[in-house]
């Protein structure tokens, strides 16, 4: 029987509006500036001369009208704001994109901090509290104060990778230093994709690169949209509260399944995340097998890491980090934007 494949062994070493009318409507047409909602009717709709419309049919209709009427009139001004939200959306990108080849570039060198990267991860986002809506993936786990206590024991090499990372990121920043919550939950994306990767590199008999060809056409790339959206995470200046994290090491099932539990997540997200919870990923869902509750979800893993595409397992990952990523986090969707420097058509020789 074939040993079983974790996540770490991969190592080489996620209204139609407005509503439809209870009758069917025409193509608005315009005529002198104004709309005119045209209906079709039958024998029942009509009465004493008179079209039964609905007020919500009305409503509907001119709202659409209105709409239409605002944006054709809206002319220059429109046009800029358009223009300089994909000039920032570019902007967010482009950076974007070169942050994850930095990450990829800094862990590529270290695979042993790899685990202790996305433990990192899930404690910063672990401190979330649902009651006081405070804590969650905003960087405090850099803090002394926190990346000191039992619970982070060990993580300190892992920090310090990401801080010297932070330094050459922010040397080619054009809109401002990246923030330790960004970088930190970037840092696992890094990890799990880079995993990912190994994995198929090593089911092609370690052949890089059928491995990378592989994961192009079976790979869960596509499944990061909604994670990469999340980009523009504040930073706190403060500790978190103590008490928040359990030591994974040393914490039961019930432990385990209590803390996932108060963010909102269930057996198969804490089975799904086991990579998170300590260096070693097979004693860790050895153990969360002995729960009846959790023991499917682990069994089902353990079968689709097996599988050529291991779809089942990399979607499900992907999409509970990215739920984790963003716990209590207000986005910045202008974080990392900069004026673009207009160029002085006058001042050129023709």
């Amino acid at each position: 029987m074939a040993a079983p494949i974790s996540f770490i062994s991969t190592l080489p070493s996620l209204l139609a509006w407005p509503p439809q009318p209870s009758f069917p409507l025409l193509p608005h047409k315009r005529t002198n500036g104004s709309f005119v909602c045209h209906q079709s009717m039958d024998e029942s709709q009509i009465s004493s001369g008179g079209c039964l419309i609905k007020r919500r049919d009305l409503v509907g209709c001119f709202g659409a009208a209105m709409t239409v009427e605002v944006i054709s009139s809206s002319g220059p001004f429109t046009e800029r704001a358009m223009a300089a939200d994909l000039i920032q959306r570019r902007q967010r990108s482009e950076f974007q994109s070169k942050v994850k080849e930095t990450l990829f570039t800094a862990l590529k060198g270290y695979p042993e901090l790899l685990p202790s990267i996305l433990t990192l991860a899930l404690n910063d986002a672990m401190t979330y509290d649902k009651a006081t809506k405070s804590g969650g993936p905003n960087g405090s786990i850099r803090l002394r104060s926190e990346i000191g206590r039992p619970e982070n024991s060990g993580l300190s090499p892992a920090m310090d990778l990401l801080v010297e990372a932070k330094k050459e990121i922010d040397s080619y920043s054009k809109g401002g230093p990246i923030s330790f919550s960004d970088l930190i939950q970037y840092a696992a994306q890094a990890a799990v994709k880079k995993t990912f990767l190994d994995s198929a590199i090593r089911k092609c008999g370690g052949n890089e690169e059928k491995g990378r060809l592989l994961y192009s056409a079976y790979g869960s790339n596509g499944q990061w949209g909604l994670f990469d959206r999340q980009f523009g995470r504040s930073d706190s200046e403060n500790p978190d509260p103590e008490g928040r994290i359990p030591q994974w090491g040393k914490a039961t099932v019930q432990e385990m399944k209590n803390k996932f539990s108060a963010i909102g997540f269930g057996p198969r997200q804490l089975a799904v995340m086991s990579a998170f919870l300590g260096p070693d990923q097979l004693a860790t869902e050895k153990l969360l097998a002995s729960d009846p509750q959790v023991l499917p979800w682990v069994d089902k893993y353990q079968r689709s890491r097996e599988t050529v595409s291991q779809t089942d397992y990399e979607v499900d990952l992907i999409t509970t980090l990215t739920k984790l990523s963003s716990l209590g986090q207000e986005i910045n969707y202008e974080a990392y934007t900069y004026p673009v420097q207009k160029l002085d058509f006058g001042k050129l020789k023709l």
